[in-house]
């Protein structure tokens, strides 16, 4: 067996019915379908998780719970798994603060990871930050285990194509819908193997025209 990790993005949250750039923990609660959303995850999944971890967010830590509550697995909040902060355009819902932020998301995967806006995190820092955590978990549970970690799309896309072979136009022009997931396993040497990508499976390669895509969605 091989230990797998499996990033969950939180369910509907009342921002994102808003559209509203909401980063900061604690942000907005799920609305009435993201608590179904949740529900429906853990009433999906056919192997139990050993583990439920979420960020600090409100809108994950409920996701999370729905999780444990119908699994039967314990939930822990671990700091580190917050979305990007999107600094000056934090609560803003207009079309132009979305392009911002997304073409600053797109130099991240593309190699420009010291790229900001202003009074926000820099990919660096995100992974500087998200990236451990995941490492401690693989070292604090058996290589048979499976965790279920409750988290945010922008920074899910960002660690997958950072820790794997994930192509950056792949990661950047696939959405991860609210409760849609990304499996992790743990390689040998270290590394990790992304072998699903939502309904998406290997090779994770865009291929044609590209439709870059609203990481914060």
């Amino acid at each position: 067996m091989t230990f797998r990790l499996v990033l969950v993005r939180h369910g509907q949250s009342r921002s994102n019915v808003a559209r509203r750039l909401d980063t900061r923990p604690p942000g907005a609660e799920l609305t009435d379908l993201g608590h179904r959303q949740a529900r429906d995850y853990a009433a999906a999944l056919t192997v139990p998780p050993t583990l439920v971890v979420s960020s600090v967010a409100l809108r994950a830590r409920q996701t999370a719970a729905h999780i444990a509550e119908l699994t039967g697995a314990s939930h822990v909040v671990r700091d580190g798994l917050q979305e990007t902060d999107v600094g000056e355009l934090e609560d803003r819902d207009g079309d132009d603060d979305h392009a911002r932020f997304t073409a600053i998301y797109q130099r991240w995967l593309h190699g420009d990871t010291a790229a900001r806006v202003p009074g926000g995190e820099s990919a660096d820092e995100v992974l500087a930050r998200y990236v451990p955590v995941l490492e401690d978990l693989r070292r604090e549970h058996p290589a048979d285990a499976t965790v279920h970690v409750v988290s945010h799309g922008a920074a899910i896309r960002l660690v997958t194509a950072a820790v794997s072979d994930v192509d950056p136009d792949f990661a950047a022009d696939n959405h991860l819908p609210n409760t849609g997931s990304v499996e992790l396993l743990a390689r040998g040497d270290g590394t990790w193997e992304c072998v699903r990508w939502d309904t998406y499976t290997p090779p994770f390669e865009t291929k044609g025209s590209r439709t870059p895509d609203d990481p914060m969605g």
